[in-house]
């Protein structure tokens, strides 16, 4: 600020004599002395009051110098005062931190030496257990030895011997929970599963099967038997070759049999042998054309039975090859009953007990008509009915729940749904209703005589008859061998062994019975 201050004084000075040189010239002959005597007037006076600044601004210099100076010694003081301050505080913190540390230091010299008298009365105390240890297993060993002398036995038969108590115990104990569960779960399902299986038989009322898996073609005399054989057997050749059956002629009166394991071909054949025998032209030529157009025939009835199922269950939009093969199933049975009706009366059942237990009805209902579809061609493919029927369906875009239904319905695979259940069971109702099934003597006979053979070859087994046409087997085991709880676990093991073992329709009934008797005499 002062320097500007100067600089315009000399500007100024400048320009005055600047001035007086301009004036001087400019005057020309005016009087040199006076104008240099006013101008040196001037000057002189623009000098001192130049003078007189310069002085005012160098005072106003030194005096805010002076201010400054003061200021920042005041302030530098300050900070020293400050900083010493701190530093006081910080030693005073470093001295009570080094006593704290001095302290602890103490604590922890007086703690290690308590921990390391604790450790030697520690070392002291286990010496004198380890002596007593000794002397205990000493005195043990010696007790061992005269409790083996006493009881006969050493410790690890005793050992065995205590195990087998407690096992005995666990298993009663198993047992006893066992019988309690199925008495409980009997008290609940049992009215339940009855009311479902009553109703649903209630509402189906299916009649009863009179048909038989034999086909017969009845003739009106014997004297068409020739006719039918021909010269040389040509005739029956032919039909036996363009059909795929065998026919069989022999002693019985008025009638020929027709023999072959696809259902479908004996189909055909008995259709075609009844035709020849109103028309009465039999020669190949004859036999070969009607075979053609009874087979035409028979395929139509396949597809409409197989869309008139669909139809009944309500189930749309199956593959046309699903419906073939469940229109073949027309002219399958199993002990007398037809395997079609079968099917459809398989798909109500299950439709109604999934209604009834808020399963999912439509794939009740597919797995219901189609469970048994393998058998409609179990006989040209290896493996079960079940099986093949699950991976025919599958392979013609078969949900997944349905084809576990059909696969899992005679325990083949395990169940994933409870549709699957709900399907096993309108199969055993299905198959096990008054009239809905039947069996050749021979077969029963051989069916009961088995029955009897799994029961007596368990162990305990006394005496077993089976009753009720065999869908009862009624076991009577020597109650010295098999005890109450044993007796649970041996009708299980039997009941499984018979669903391995045999085909049977419906269910049989597994009975142990355990009796003891003792008799004395009063002299």
């Amino acid at each position: 600020m002062e320097i500007h201050d100067l600089t315009t004084v000399i500007l100024a000075v400048v320009v005055a004599i600047a001035g007086i040189v301009a004036g001087y010239i400019a005057g020309g002959r005016r009087s040199v002395r006076a104008l240099l005597k006013k101008q040196q007037e001037e000057g002189q006076s623009a000098l001192l009051k130049a003078s007189e600044d310069a002085k005012q601004i160098l005072n106003n210099a030194e005096a805010e110098r002076t201010a400054i100076l003061v200021s920042a010694d005041n302030d530098a003081q300050r900070r020293i005062s400050e900083a010493e301050a701190k530093i006081s505080r910080r030693r005073r913190d470093l001295s009570d931190e080094d006593e704290r540390i001095q302290r602890r230091r103490k604590d922890l010299d007086n703690r290690m030496e308590r921990l390391e008298q604790r450790d030697q009365q520690l070392n002291k105390r286990q010496s004198r257990l380890d002596r007593k240890e000794n002397d205990l297993k000493k005195s043990e060993e010696v007790m061992v030895e005269k409790l083996e002398v006493i009881a006969q036995m050493t410790i690890d038969e005793a050992r065995q011997q205590l195990l087998d108590s407690i096992e005995l115990d666990a298993r009663n104990d198993m047992a006893r929970i066992i019988r309690q569960v199925e008495a409980e779960a009997r008290e609940t399902a049992d009215q339940r599963a009855r009311s479902l299986i009553a109703m649903a038989i209630q509402r189906l009322a299916s009649e009863q099967v009179n048909e038989i898996s034999v086909s017969v073609v009845h003739l009106p005399s014997d004297d068409m038997k020739g006719r039918i054989i021909g010269r040389n057997g040509r005739n029956i050749r032919s039909f036996e070759l363009a059909t795929g059956v065998d026919v069989v002629v022999d002693d019985s009166p008025e009638s020929v049999t027709i023999s072959s394991f696809d259902p479908v071909r004996r189909e055909v054949a008995k259709r075609t042998m009844a035709k020849l025998v109103v028309d009465g032209r039999i020669h190949p030529a004859r036999i070969e054309k009607l075979v053609e157009d009874t087979r035409a025939e028979v395929e139509q009835i396949v597809r409409e039975e197989g869309e008139r199922a669909a139809y009944e269950t309500g189930m749309h939009g199956l593959h046309a090859e699903v419906l073939k093969l469940l229109g073949q199933l027309k002219f399958r049975t199993s002990y007398g009953q037809n395997q079609h009706a079968h099917a459809i009366e398989t798909a109500h059942i299950a439709g109604m007990i999934a209604m009834e237990l808020g399963a999912d009805v439509n794939i009740a209902k597919a797995g219901g008509l189609l469970h048994d579809i393998g058998k409609a061609i179990d006989h040209s493919v290896e493996g079960t009915h079940a099986l093949i029927g699950a991976e025919f369906v599958k392979r013609y875009g078969g949900k997944d729940a349905v084809v576990n239904c059909i696969a899992a319905h005679h325990h083949e695979v395990e169940k994933e749904c409870v549709e699957a259940f709900i399907v096993e069971a309108a199969d055993a109702i299905s198959g096990a209703r008054p009239g809905a099934r039947r069996e050749s003597l021979d077969s029963y006979i051989r069916r009961v005589k088995q029955l009897e053979e799994i029961a007596d070859s368990f162990d305990g087994v006394d005496q077993s008859y089976a009753l009720q046409a065999g869908r009862e087997v009624r076991i009577i085991v020597r109650p010295e061998v098999v005890d109450d709880y044993a007796s649970i676990q041996l009708a299980r093991d039997i009941a499984k062994r018979i669903e391995s073992d045999m085909q049977y329709p419906g269910q049989i009934k597994v009975h142990v019975i355990r009796e003891t008797r003792r008799v004395e005499y009063a002299k």
